[in-house]
């Protein structure tokens, strides 16, 4: 991986200061990618489960469409803990480091995927398989949200400013590689097992898989060391304890008495971003089985194909973000996102697998602009000693909102409209809601990491943050 340069990138300090070597940056970079790969294998996993057998496999007794939509709400479920996760991953990230604490969200993630393969159905033990089953997706979900936040520092808080959006941007492929992953995998074991194997076992398959995945995400990530600034954060701190300053506030209160604009405007950037996604790459699986009357694998297959091309697209918004600003990229994504949306359906019901291919793979690109400079974005918003928890809130608690719902509420849409129509609509309003809200923000792009909001005057180091247009000095809030 080489990182373009950034014509644009101005003489701030933050960009004048040196960074790691590239090849320590690649290795950082390699253990934020490979762990949040696997942590979005196992996620992604279970939605397309969901879709595919769990309605058959845990709740037998309804009506096809009503136990998708039970599937789906056990789906939900995991998005639900995400807020708890980031919580309490962003307290104790922000107090002992973002290392510890993503050893920790992995081993959680791929434990809970890995008993997923191991449970008994609804034909074996009744009402409570979907309780373990929901369960379980409890642990999934606090693990995830806890692993987002710390991916995206570990890479945000080594690099310069320069390249920020590049490099923050390639934890952020772990998305498509995971759904391509997990796609891939579950598009293999429909093709080449039947319908009743696939069902009876062959679904447990790319969940057992989960405890090879993990066993190798740990081996990298146990290798890279901790953040920089995040170091010298501590540092500062000790030095301010020692000298009698008063103890620090804790960082969720920090957070919420700073920085709760910024987290309103993570929040709402988030909406189009999240829906979009899930919409195009879990709803779709309902919407061509369901309303098409077409296969699985021809769903599955549209996915594989677009999740690639979403892969390597990420880091290109990623460094067009560096050169361009945050929110012109972002809100490019949303807008395209809004505009494609009516089309995309159009040509899934063309019932042609290019035209479908073509309609995924066009809305992941528009998404890649939302998802790609959304790592360094969050970062930038937020103080080192208080960065965790702010990115992690801000992405996880709209999540709720977003993510969790958008697969039933699309086809709860679906069933009553018996049609797209209400599903593009649904898209468009989050779009909108993304928009206004990267309008209340200020571009972050030149911001220096070890120099924002509370690691400011606020907090006694006397070191004020760079302007977000044009790199230059100014005072800070306290």
């Amino acid at each position: 991986m080489v990182a373009p340069s950034s014509g644009s990138a101005g003489s701030s300090p933050a960009a004048a200061s040196p960074g790691p070597s590239p090849r320590a940056l690649r290795r950082i970079v390699a253990a934020s990618l490979v762990g949040t790969t696997i942590e979005w294998y196992d996620f992604f996993l279970y939605g397309s489960a969901a879709a595919l057998v769990f309605d058959e496999l845990f709740f037998p007794d309804s009506d096809p469409l009503v136990g998708t939509l039970l599937a789906f709400l056990t789906y939900a479920v995991g998005f639900a803990a995400r807020p708890v996760g980031a919580l309490v991953f962003g307290h104790y990230g922000d107090r002992l480091g973002r290392k510890k604490l993503l050893v920790v969200s992995l081993l959680l993630m791929g434990g809970a995927t890995f008993a997923i393969g191991l449970l008994p159905t609804h034909a074996t033990v009744g009402s409570l398989a979907p309780v373990l089953l929901t369960a379980l997706r409890l642990v999934q979900g606090f693990a995830l949200g806890g692993e987002w936040g710390g991916a995206v520092l570990l890479v945000s808080e080594h690099g310069d400013a320069r390249r920020r959006g590049f490099w923050a941007s390639w934890p952020q492929t772990g998305a498509p590689a995971g759904q391509l992953l997990a796609t891939g995998v579950l598009a293999l074991l429909t093709a080449l097992l039947s319908e009743s194997a696939f069902t009876g076992w062959g679904w447990r398959v790319p969940f057992l898989l989960s405890g090879v995945l993990v066993l190798v995400g740990l081996w990298v990530r146990l290798a890279v060391d901790e953040s920089p600034v995040f170091r010298q954060a501590r540092e500062r701190a000790a030095a301010r304890a020692a000298a009698g300053a008063p103890v620090e506030e804790p960082p969720l209160r920090a957070v919420l008495r700073r920085h709760w604009r910024d987290v309103l405007v993570a929040m709402g950037a988030r909406m189009a971003e999240n829906i979009s996604f899930y919409v195009l790459t879990a709803f779709i699986l309902v919407y061509v089985t369901a309303h098409l009357d077409l296969s699985q694998q021809t769903g599955l297959n549209a996915v594989l194909l677009a999740s690639a091309v979403h892969f390597c697209v990420i880091p290109l918004w990623g460094a067009l973000s560096d050169r361009l600003g945050r929110r012109p990229v972002y809100c490019a994504g949303a807008v395209g996102v809004a505009l494609w949306i009516f089309p995309f359906f159009a040509l899934l019901d063309t019932r042609s697998f290019p035209l479908m291919a073509l309609a995924v793979t066009v809305g992941l690109v528009l998404h890649g602009a939302m998802y790609a400079p959304q790592a360094a974005f969050f970062s930038e918003l937020f103080a080192t000693r208080m960065r965790y928890s702010g990115a992690s809130i801000g992405a996880q608690f709209s999540s709720v909102a977003a993510g969790a719902p958008a697969p039933m509420i699309a086809t709860a849409l679906l069933a009553e409209f018996d049609g797209p129509v209400m599903v593009a609509v649904y898209v468009i309003a989050a779009a909108l809601l993304t928009v206004v809200a990267l309008a209340c923000a200020a571009e972050t792009s030149r911001r220096d990491l070890a120099a924002v909001g509370g690691d400011g005057p606020g907090d006694g180091t006397g070191v004020p943050a760079p302007s977000p247009a044009d790199g230059s000095r100014e005072p800070v809030e306290p």
